[in-house]
């Protein structure tokens, strides 16, 4: 069974960090494509930051640009997000998923709309980040 595992979400202050983990189960990352999205209430789910496990290459949105940072452990299977100088508008609910076809176009991955990211190959099942005093 294909399963994605993301932990490391919790309570932090503004301005403070977060790393979360995404962690396969089941199979290898190398030939996908893995992708972090937020769900905040009211609003649609978007993606925050991919990666091609596959080569390397990384795209994040302009609103997380020098604050939230990618990176791949191959030998793990896992994908890291580190989330600095977090803001009260960063809290949300943080999804990983991965899928082959996007392993070329992490930009895609990380833009497609919340109807089309439905049918990615996997998803986890969401960590809990809160941005808070």
């Amino acid at each position: 069974q294909l399963q994605l595992v993301e932990s490391g979400g919790g309570l932090v202050q503004p301005g403070g960090s977060l790393r979360l983990s995404c962690a396969a189960s089941g199979f290898a990352l190398d030939d996908y494509a893995v992708g972090w999205f937020r769900q905040v209430p009211g609003k649609e789910r978007e993606g925050v930051s991919c990666i091609s496990v596959y080569d390397g290459t990384k795209y994040n949105p302009d609103s997380v640009k020098g604050r939230f940072t990618i990176s791949r452990d191959n030998a793990k299977s896992t994908v890291y997000l580190q989330m600095d100088s977090l803001k009260p508008e960063d809290t949300g609910l943080y999804y990983c998923a991965a899928d082959r076809a996007f392993a070329l176009s992490v930009r895609a991955l990380c833009e497609m709309t919340f109807k089309e990211s439905g049918f990615l190959e996997v998803w986890g099942q969401g960590t809990p980040v809160t941005v808070s005093t």
